[in-house]
């Protein structure tokens, strides 16, 4: 019988939670705390690769469709999302790019 090898290599379970602190300190200078609270939730949530949209927002933090789109709009602004275009009207993801 061959033993199987899981020892040889780490895995980095924290680099996208870094990822997610650089962009935040960034891009979100002037957010108020409940706003990065926010964004911590979504990130959890969604991550950099899954598609979300207003309803989705809503549901998760318990706002409003009209507080979602706000806060989507303001994320979208300081490009801590982007739009994603084939899977519908406004759906976002969270942006790699800073």
């Amino acid at each position: 019988m061959q033993k199987v090898d899981i020892g040889e290599g780490k895995v980095d379970i924290q680099s996208s939670k870094v990822d997610i602190e650089s962009l935040i300190a960034v891009k979100a200078t002037d957010f108020s705390e409940k706003t990065i609270s926010h964004i911590y939730k979504m990130y959890d949530k969604f991550g950099f690769d899954m598609i979300f949209g207003r309803t989705a927002v809503g549901e998760l933090l318990g706002l409003q469709n009209s507080s979602a789109s706000k806060l989507l709009a303001k994320l979208l602004r300081a490009e801590i999302i982007e739009p994603v275009s084939g899977h519908g009207k406004g759906k976002y993801r969270f942006s790699r790019r800073w």
